[in-house]
């Protein structure tokens, strides 16, 4: 067999992983994520929307349902519904927990579908064909390197984690990793289930606990409304800095003010719904293959380029 031939055939086989269709083929993908229940998940709630109608214009074959859940059984429930009443060809899925949603993905994925999974990864990733997500590792090991540049030996830490996922693992055992061997006391560390509320409660507790804190890694700019809220009523502000996350524009305004209690934060976008459902829909139509992995970058806003992480007209 030629050269020629053989190249034509491997891009014959590269159409074919791609899983490109007809145009007037149609193709249902269900769209799964928790509801807006806060700052970061009304961002992303807002970003999925604005992608289904872009792709939807952009490929009249393309149909999108997003669906939204209030907890694991609920998505759990979604997913069952998007199978056998939506008969969907492919699922994107954030995931509300990780070790509640991996079974219930593996069903959609038994029963034919691609599968695209965002942000908290399933505590088995071979069920997934795409991951898409911040970088948990890099967004602990900013903030690590960050607290470090400021602190001393014998200086004392607190540390809001999110909720019992995979990712929210990643970012802890990025950050504890980076800061082994400064010195630095870690008090303690608690999950605020990047939550405002939830963040405020455990920041008052830690508070009420340690009279000496000199930094908290609040991990997540819902928790760290909280946990500002926090410090302020218990007038330490002068006491301790906190380094957020996520890039939620009042903290970065404030940051870009010069903000002495938050004055940096680090990069994960709720637009990563759209990179996915991109992906997604590009299985369909690129005549390359799209399946692996997407990490997208999570570098330190601090004031001077804050600037360029500033939208003012997002709801996040």
């Amino acid at each position: 067999m030629s050269l020629k031939a053989i190249a034509l055939g491997l891009l014959a086989t590269s159409a074919l992983v791609g899983g490109a269709v007809a145009q007037d083929e149609k193709i249902k993908i269900g769209v799964s994520i928790p509801a807006a229940t806060h700052g970061f998940m009304g961002g992303l709630n807002w970003h999925a929307a604005e992608a289904e109608k872009r792709l939807e214009a952009a490929h009249p074959n393309i149909d999108l349902v997003i669906v939204t859940a209030d907890g694991p059984e609920d998505q759990a429930s979604d997913l069952e519904d998007l199978v056998s009443v939506q008969q969907i060809d492919a699922l994107v899925v954030l995931p509300f927990e990780s070790e509640p949603l991996t079974e219930p993905v593996r069903a959609v994925k038994d029963a034919g579908a691609f599968i695209t999974v965002v942000d908290r990864g399933l505590t088995d990733p071979t069920i997934q064909d795409i991951y898409v997500s911040g970088n948990n590792t890099e967004m602990g090991v900013n903030s690590a390197e960050y607290i470090k540049s400021r602190l001393n030996e014998g200086d004392n830490i607190v540390i809001l984690r999110g909720i019992p996922t995979v990712l929210d693992t990643e970012r802890f055992d990025a950050f504890m990793g980076a800061m082994e061997g400064s010195g630095i006391n870690v008090l303690d560390d608690e999950f605020a289930n990047w939550n405002r509320d939830d963040g405020f409660e455990v920041m008052q507790d830690f508070l009420s606990r340690f009279p000496d804190i000199d930094a908290v890694w609040a991990q997540d700019d819902d928790i760290t409304l909280g946990v500002v809220e926090a410090i302020k009523q218990a007038g330490r502000e002068s006491e301790m800095f906190v380094v957020g996350g996520a890039g939620m524009k009042e903290i970065i305004k404030g940051v870009m003010d010069g903000d002495a209690l938050v004055p940096v934060d680090v990069l994960y976008s709720p637009a990563q719904i759209a990179t996915a459902m991109d992906v997604t829909v590009a299985h369909y139509t690129s005549n390359g293959p799209v399946t692996g992995t997407y990490i997208l970058g999570a570098p330190l806003i601090t004031q001077e380029n804050a600037e360029e992480f500033y939208f003012p007209d997002s709801p996040f």
